[in-house]
């Protein structure tokens, strides 16, 4: 193991880098370069002089140990000093200011390297500093004689990622009209080896005084409370467990959060493809963003052993990488590693704390998981930035967020034609705009956004990601092509078996087959590595269709409780409740259902006839749910399924027997003629555009009120919004049961006629 490597030790640990350096590289990346390398150099040099040792010297950032406290605190004066002068020689304003921290703390020394909390503490308060500044914690303030002259100002106790306790903090200057003390004559040559061997031991005897005495005045460096595997909210895997939590942003730039949030979701996805491994997923992690959460609540709550934090700074082209890995239940460092280097670099340090990790861990990696990042597409730098970009927008899930998500992942597939993770992105983001109703906001029409979504998802499956298969099944799903469905879906765990939606989708489809039982399992699997997200509505419909009504119930008042705006809970809900025979419980959810339908498109209240509309692979799921809605009173009105039998899918499309089929330019012929139109879509839809003079009739209003409108022995057109949209099927297959023998089916719908030019009413 990793730990019979590690030396460990207390000691000063200085950290410096320069503050606004984005903007420095900005005005002129060579020479901003050239003079933080300068200062640098000049602060080395006089981190030696006060018998430091520089360890780190790297891009924008140094990292320096030192033996005594007052040592560590003159040479970052002198040196603050020094870099005022030099920067006020300069003819311009590319001027490079420096922050630096000092901490007391254990360090790891591990291949020449030297990392653990101390480090992380001082660049925490290095973070604290101002421009030109320096911050020390109270462990160095009781280090320092009195006899220096510092004034330190009191910044209180402040918060700090990672550290389980406030850490007090002070702000250090020079004393008013006072001098830099100079370096102190230590370890003279002539001094006997005796002399010198007690010496070393008296300053190590020093520093842990100083480190008891910080102790009991509640100002050590914080250690990390080990997690309880008692209190943890699901009990540890068999294989090692895993949270990797979003990496905090360091660069100068805020808009830099898209590229940290970016390099966090590649982590956790390469190691999630390690078989052996249990990883959490990205939605649970990110629930963390932002927040100072200790280690021991993040694997108690998500029921882990291991738990990784990190930052990323990026500075114009450059990219820097720190990375830790803790042992919750030890609440012990089992690495921490440090990674520089260019944009183009990102992928090959991606890759490093992988092999990290899993070396770190014990774990084997089988044959096809060896060379993963080897294998893999070849991106351009600026393609995957553009990526990254667009990536964080459709997560957002808003309507706007889709519409800049296309316009970055267009651009990426402009630099990257074969980019396969963002032709599947772009599938993704097109189907959520038709399948959510975006069009009107974000001004892709249904059609367009259907074409586009099955384009992209056609170049993603030519070297598919696991969003690709999920794609490809939830597509053959809505062409009611189950077993297809399945095989992808089985594609998509086998790519990435720690992915919960994989097992999500897997998990709805074997409800839809009538395999509840299997589909249960696999929902479980995808709450335990997504435990903070919500899967209450698959997991009560599983119970429901084991006929579990009572934990169905159960898990769907929950459900409502948690997303009080969507209907279907409701829906669920009030079936469950039915079976269970509380009835006025069961009545009150479908009134909400209703509610909510109606406040947002004027839906009519649900009648039982209409899951007859609605695709079921096994019929026994229908009346399942049938039987539980009469229960719950919802109106069960005479109805002749004959129609049902004159109605035919392929492919999405729809048929109907019976019918005459016609196109636009057969139906503009015929409204021209004063052909009666019927309109099968909602009515919010309907009011926002439809052919001139057409009626609006829903689908379960045809039996009652088709009479009112036109004879049995006249001519009538039925459309809806396009081929893919069943309501104009089903009303027109209705319209020919009842006796009408001129029935037109408009399959083009709405968006056929716009297509064609020709006139529409409505805004």
């Amino acid at each position: 193991m990793a730990e019979s490597r590690l030396s460990g030790k207390l000691a000063v640990i200085l950290h410096a880098d320069v503050a606004g350096s984005t903007a420095l590289v900005q005005q002129d990346e060579q020479l901003a370069h050239e003079r933080i390398q300068d200062a640098f150099q000049r602060f080395s040099r006089n981190i030696e002089k006060y018998h430091g040792l520089v360890h780190e010297l790297r891009g924008d950032a140094l990292l320096a140990e030192f033996e005594r406290a007052s040592d560590a605190v003159a040479a970052a004066l002198a040196f603050q000093a020094d870099q005022a002068y030099s920067n006020s020689r300069l003819p311009d304003d590319l001027q490079p200011t420096v922050r630096v921290g000092i901490a007391l703390g254990e360090v790891v020394i591990a291949d020449n390297t030297v990392t653990g909390a101390g480090v992380v503490l001082a660049q925490r308060v290095e973070q604290l500093a101002d421009a030109g500044g320096i911050c020390i914690t109270a462990a160095l303030h009781e280090a320092i004689p009195r006899r220096m002259p510092f004034d330190l100002e009191d910044l209180g106790k402040q918060t700090l990622k990672g550290f389980d306790d406030p850490v007090h903090v002070y702000r250090v200057e020079l004393s008013k009209g006072a001098s830099i003390p100079p370096p102190e004559q230590i370890g003279q040559p002539d001094k006997p080896p005796k002399t010198r061997k007690l010496t070393v031991a008296i300053v190590a005897i020093t520093l842990l005084v100083i480190g008891g005495a910080a102790y009991w005045f509640n100002a050590r460096v914080p250690q990390l409370e080990a997690a309880s595997v008692e209190r943890m909210a699901f009990p540890l895997p068999d294989k090692p467990s895993i949270a990797v939590l979003p990496f905090s942003n360091l660069s100068d730039d805020k808009q830099q959060e898209y590229f940290a949030d970016g390099m966090t979701e590649d982590l956790i996805t390469d190691i999630s493809k390690v078989n052996g491994l249990f990883v959490i997923a990205r939605n649970s992690v990110f629930t963390y963003k932002g927040k100072a959460v200790k280690v021991r609540q993040v694997a108690e709550e998500l029921g882990v052993r291991y738990v990784m934090e990190g930052s990323v700074r990026r500075v114009g082209n450059q990219v820097r990488i720190n990375a830790q890995l803790i042992d919750a239940t030890t609440g012990g460092h089992l690495w921490a590693e440090r990674y520089d280097g260019s944009l183009e670099d990102v992928f090959t340090m991606q890759d490093k704390i992988t092999q990290k990790i899993v070396t770190a861990l014990s774990v084997t990696l089988l044959d096809r998981e060896q060379g993963s990042r080897e294998q893999a597409e070849a991106i351009s730098p600026g393609a995957y930035d553009v990526f990254l970009q667009g990536w964080t927008h459709y997560q957002l899930s808003t309507p706007d967020d889709s519409v800049k998500a296309i316009s970055y992942l267009e651009n990426a597939i402009e630099l990257e034609p074969n980019f396969a993770r963002a032709h599947a992105a772009l599938a993704a983001t097109y189907r959520k705009i038709w399948t959510n109703g975006w069009t009107d906001r974000t001004g892709v029409s249904r059609d367009v956004a259907r074409e586009k979504a099955n384009r992209h998802l056609k170049e993603a499956m030519k070297n598919p990601t696991p969003l690709a298969h999920r794609l490809m099944a939830k597509q053959h799903e809505a062409d009611n092509r189950l077993d297809k469905a399945i095989a992808q879906a089985k594609q998509a765990i086998a790519l990435d078996p720690n992915n919960p939606d994989a097992y999500d989708t897997m998990g709805s489809l074997l409800i839809s087959l009538g395999k509840a039982d299997e589909g249960f399992d696999y929902l479980e699997k995808a709450m335990r590595l997504d435990p903070l997200t919500d899967y209450f509505y698959r997991l009560g419909e599983a119970k429901f269709h084991l006929e579990r009504y009572d934990e169905a119930a159960a898990t769907m008042l929950r459900a409502t409780k948690l997303n009080p705006q969507d209907e279907w809970n409701y829906f669920l809900l009030a079936a469950a409740l039915g079976h269970l025979g509380r009835e006025e419980e069961a009545k009150s959810a479908i009134a909400i259902f209703n509610k909510i339908r109606w406040d947002r498109d004027f839906s009519p209240p649900l009648r039982s006839a209409d899951l007859d509309t609605w695709t079921f692979k096994k019929t026994v799921n229908r009346e399942r749910l049938r039987e539980g809605l009469r229960k719950a009173g919802v109106r069960v009105k005479p109805f002749n399924n004959i129609y049902k039998d004159l109605v035919t899918i392929s492919a999405g499309i729809f048929k109907v027997q019976g019918t005459i089929e016609i196109g636009a330019a057969e139906a503009k012929a015929l409204h021209d003629n004063g052909i009666a139109f019927i309109d099968s879509r909602g009515k919010s839809v309907f009011g926002r555009g439809h052919i001139p003079g057409a009626t609006n009739l829903l689908l379960h209003h045809v039996w009652g009120g088709l009479a009112n409108i036109v004879d049995q022995d006249a001519a009538i057109v039925f459309y809806c919004g396009d081929p893919k949209c069943h309501l104009a099927a089903h009303s027109s297959a209705q319209a020919l049961s009842l006796g009408y023998t001129r029935v037109y089916y408009f399959a083009g719908g709405f968006l056929a006629w716009e297509n064609a030019g020709y006139p529409v009413v409505g805004s």
